[in-house]
């Protein structure tokens, strides 16, 4: 437990509304307190560190500006939103964040008016903030009311295809709608792209620091004898490659660059905005992300995810794990086989460590394309590369490989292209919640003509997956595996490329048998050992591929068998319906089979350990065991399990 910081001004701050009444001078101490508070709490819980510390000043310069919940602040993504959710009432539940019951790592509209917008995935803002701003024109009502609306992107969130989608809109409604571009050179990893390196050039090249200066693109907002100097400042800026030229194009009034952590520019420059901005206007602020927490600021990522640590010295509590990460276990085997063949490439988007796609651009980095927060290009992209005789992977979480599933069915499936797709985070994830989990791509993805579709029951199974698309060019090819360790198991020497649409058969008994697709496989061998207590001994496959099916296996077990139970860490819709699909057509279901298919329940599953999660799944093993019992028709001992 960390010793909690002084913050005698910040303890004053119930709300929002509470910092009204404090000088520019007492908001600078708030966001020092602020800073202090939020790196005390992240050590105990964990979580985004560094995006929250480099908004402190802008968080307590919006909400000291503007009239929240009234007026809307809609923060990207929200890994940025734990001191905005100090200041907004949840400062005494703050050390509950990504636990079990307690507040989300996101904005959540469930858990507080001052959320106005859900967000855990990126470039959604300016969408919802232009939303936001239509309704309030057409009379829209709702509780809190409706007044400004403000989006907070980062520079990395601005490389996703949405956010010029909305500003080109927003440019063309010209509504009343303020867009805080939040420039802090990084995103999760380096931001890439042309896009990056225009912003880089706006304050590189010609630093505007000066608060006259600021309002170039925006003269029209200041006091009347500040205007003739910042229309001469913009006039000269005209022709230079510097300045807000791509966002006024776009429609936008644009102010900056400034400094994100100086009050002395922001508070004037919001209070002016707030004051007479009538159109779309964008406000470049430029931030450090991790800044005023040393071993934040030092690391790599800037204290982006991290553990519970010690503050003094930001060192990790991570325990050491006996099994390596399913990320790296995939990420070593590509590099591996792309030593052995010039045409594997891999393509991520903003994810390289996360993807573990990091050792492959070290090795091969001309092999290697991070193209940004941007998945329909990434997957669209990876299409094309297939095309052009490459072997692409294309290595993004579950959860973010929806954004590009229009490209995975049109520019993928449809012409057949062998692109493969490393799906990571499958399944329920834990503290980064619903929005993060793998729930949906066995059903997206299984149910599209050509599409091979695979999941590892353990780290040895994901190595020969890897090989196994490595080797397969006769149309895409899926493979996925949850976040968090292996299960531990001894690693072969040598990846096997296992036959397409063939499963293994794992123990052979009797009565019953269970197919599972996936990691649950150890906790059916951790019910099977319970149920042999009770003199049954169920047989266990190990599907490996959710399309094709191995139909030879599934009708030898319906017929071996009087009931067969499947199991999966998806949603319904996926294995389970393709098995039953197979079973029905072949009239297993007249001679009296029964079937069961454990899916993941027709609900969101709030933040919680994965174990926690995988309990209100009913899907640990002493939940398999109680529906092993429950279809062979054995009362069970006790109260029954859900």
């Amino acid at each position: 437990m960390s010793e909690r910081p002084h913050t005698p001004l910040l303890d004053q701050i119930a709300r929002p509304a509470d910092l009204k009444g404090l000088s520019d001078r007492q908001l600078v101490q708030v966001a020092d307190e602020l800073r202090q508070e939020t790196i005390a709490a992240v050590s105990e819980t964990g979580g985004h560190l560094g995006a929250g510390l480099g908004v402190v000043e802008l968080t307590v310069a919006l909400h000291s500006v503007f009239d929240t919940p009234r007026d809307k602040v809609i923060w990207d993504v929200s890994h940025q939103s734990y001191p905005h959710k100090i200041l907004t009432g949840r400062r005494d539940r703050i050390r509950t964040l990504r636990k079990k019951g307690g507040l989300s790592g996101f904005t959540k509209r469930s858990e507080s008016p001052y959320d106005p917008f859900g967000a855990a995935h990126s470039s959604t803002s300016i969408s919802a903030a232009l939303g936001f701003s239509v309704a309030r024109d057409l009379g829209g009502n709702i509780p809190e009311g409706l007044g400004d609306a403000i989006a907070v992107i980062g520079d990395g969130a601005l490389s996703g295809g949405m956010a010029f989608e909305a500003m080109n809109n927003a440019g063309h409604l010209g509504k009343r709608l303020i867009v805080i571009l939040n420039d802090n050179e990084m995103s999760i990893a380096p931001p890439v792209g042309a896009l990056s390196s225009y912003l880089s050039r706006l304050y590189a090249e010609e630093p505007f620091q000066e608060l006259k200066a600021v309002a170039k693109g925006a003269a029209s907002l200041l006091p009347e004898p500040f205007r003739e100097g910042a229309k001469r400042a913009k006039d000269m800026l005209k022709g230079m490659a510097v300045g807000g030229t791509l966002f006024e194009s776009l429609g936008f009034s644009y102010l900056g660059p400034i400094d994100g952590h100086d009050m002395d520019q922001l508070l004037p420059v919001l209070r002016t905005v707030k004051a007479r901005a009538s159109g779309p206007i964008l406000i470049h602020v430029l931030t450090k992300k991790g800044k005023g927490y040393a071993p934040a600021e030092r690391a790599d990522d800037k204290g982006h995810a991290t553990a519970t640590f010690d503050v003094v010295t930001g060192k990790q509590n991570k325990p050491p794990s006996n099994a390596p990460s399913y990320t790296s276990v995939f990420g070593n085997e590509l590099v591996k086989l792309a030593a052995t063949d010039d045409k594997i490439c891999a393509v991520t988007a903003a994810m390289p460590d996360g993807t573990g796609l990091s050792l492959m651009a070290e090795r091969y980095p001309s092999r290697t394309f991070d193209v940004g927060i941007a998945e329909q290009h990434g997957v669209t992209f990876a299409a094309a590369l297939a095309a052009g005789g490459m072997k692409p992977f294309c290595a993004i979480y579950s959860t973010f490989l929806q954004r590009g599933y229009d490209q995975v069915v049109h520019d993928v499936a449809i012409q057949r292209l062998p692109v493969r797709f490393a799906i990571d985070r499958a399944g329920l994830v834990g503290a980064d919640g619903a929005t993060h989990a793998g729930s949906y791509d066995i059903a997206y993805m299984a149910n599209l003509p050509g599409m091979v579709v695979m999941a590892a029951a353990d780290e040895a199974e994901l190595k020969h997956m890897t090989a196994t698309a490595a080797a397969y060019d006769d149309g895409p090819i899926a493979f996925r595996y949850p976040r968090g360790e292996g299960e531990g198991v001894e690693m072969p020497e040598e990846a096997q490329v296992l036959e397409i649409g063939k499963g293994r058969m794992i123990q052979k008994g009797a009565r019953v048998a269970i197919l599972s697709f996936g990691t649950r496989l150890g906790e059916v061998k951790k019910a099977a050992e319970s149920l042999s207590a009770k003199g049954i001994t169920p047989t266990i496959a190990d599907a490996r591929f959710a399309k094709p099916l191995d139909r030879d296996m599934i009708l030898q077990l319906a017929s071996d068998h009087e009931a067969l139970i499947t199991i999966e860490e998806g949603a319904v819709g996926g294995f389970g319906s393709h098995v039953a699909q197979l079973l029905a057509e072949e009239g297993v279901f007249d001679s009296g089979l029964k079937y069961r298919s454990m899916v993941l329940p027709d609900t969101f599953i709030d933040q919680a350990s994965p174990k926690d999660m995988y309990d209100v799944a009913a899907m640990n093993a002493p939940q398999i065991e109680a529906k092993v019992l429950e279809v062979l028709g054995v009362a069970t001992i006790g109260e029954k399990r859900a």
